[in-house]
């Protein structure tokens, strides 16, 4: 079975053909059913040999597309210190493209 690793996001990502994965939103301006191609891919394995960049490969693409756009669920950040009458709360909920890898190439 053919994978990849690609780096997207300041994560790295184990993919192959098929298969869905949550990243961090990509810079730019998509909507779902967008066509993508990760061009960081950090090792390429076909089943017979493998190909590992230094630290990318040239060449070597990933085609995806966009499944879902979405925020995660909110996170609460609490500061608090006590017997000082000091409490912050905030709320936080991350960005994530949800993509389909189709081909790599």
């Amino acid at each position: 079975m053919e994978f990849a690793v690609i780096q997207t996001g300041g994560k790295q990502y184990k993919v192959s053909k098929g298969t869905t994965l949550s990243v961090e939103k990509i810079i730019g301006e998509y909507k779902k059913g967008d066509k993508i191609s990760f061009d960081k891919v950090l090792l390429v394995d076909d089943g017979k040999d493998t190909t590992i960049g230094t630290p990318y490969i040239v060449g070597a693409k990933v085609a995806a597309e966009i499944v879902e756009i979405g925020r995660a669920r909110k996170i609460m950040v609490i500061k608090y210190k006590q017997k000082s009458r000091y409490l912050r709360r905030a709320g936080h909920r991350q960005p994530f493209f949800k993509v389909k890898i189709t081909a790599i190439k």
